[in-house]
């Protein structure tokens, strides 16, 4: 798997950056260190190509997953992470994806929850309801979100934080009035909830 790497100082901890629809493995790499400064960062490139844009999993329409494909990227991105740990020997591993990036991240959560300490899902869709994963109990999830995102409609954000809550995570909220786009008081509170 392609990645983008930044070691970080002995004992820091990993972040993991997933990117949207048609970014790369540079659209969010950049910013790790300012959000968790030392930190190994490693940011993964998505491997299907939808009209020529990058994404981490098929999907058969907007919102409509292709769930085979799903889990086997989730399989691949799970192990992928699992290396990443085992290179680093990292103890406090963080996530953070935006979109299709923040939809692997939570596929993979939910598959392994015992990858990750801490979790960043900004503008997340999971338009089904993954099975019961006891092993987030006790992980902290941060998810960002638009009012009037057309993508991920608040409702569909709402049912995700419920579901991870009932999983026993510990889930963080953050809104802002506007779309899909990332706007400056998401970056905010991930450096709130990460520091």
């Amino acid at each position: 798997m392609i990645a983008a790497r930044t070691e970080g100082e002995a004992d820091a901890p990993l972040l993991l950056t997933f990117h949207g629809t048609g970014g790369d493995e540079g659209q969010f790499h950049g910013i790790g260190p300012q959000l968790l400064p030392g930190a190994h960062v490693v940011s993964p490139r998505g491997e299907v190509s939808e009209g020529g844009m990058l994404r981490f999993f098929r999907r058969k329409d907007m919102g409509v997953y292709d769930m085979e494909d799903l889990a086997l990227r989730t399989a691949a991105m799970s192990d992928f992470v699992a290396g990443e740990i085992a290179r680093t020997g990292a103890a406090r591993v963080v996530g953070l994806g935006y979109s299709n990036g923040a939809n692997i991240l939570a596929s993979v959560l939910a598959a392994r929850p015992e990858l990750f300490t801490d979790a960043v899902l900004l503008h997340p869709l999971i338009p089904f309801t993954p099975p019961d994963a006891p092993g987030l109990s006790g992980r902290r999830v941060l998810i960002t979100a638009g009012q009037r995102d057309p993508i991920c409609p608040p409702q569909l954000t709402m049912r995700l934080s419920d579901w991870l809550e009932t999983q026993g995570a510990q889930v963080t909220l953050h809104w802002h009035g506007g779309g899909h786009e990332v706007v400056a008081s998401e970056w905010q509170a991930a450096q709130a909830f990460l520091g």
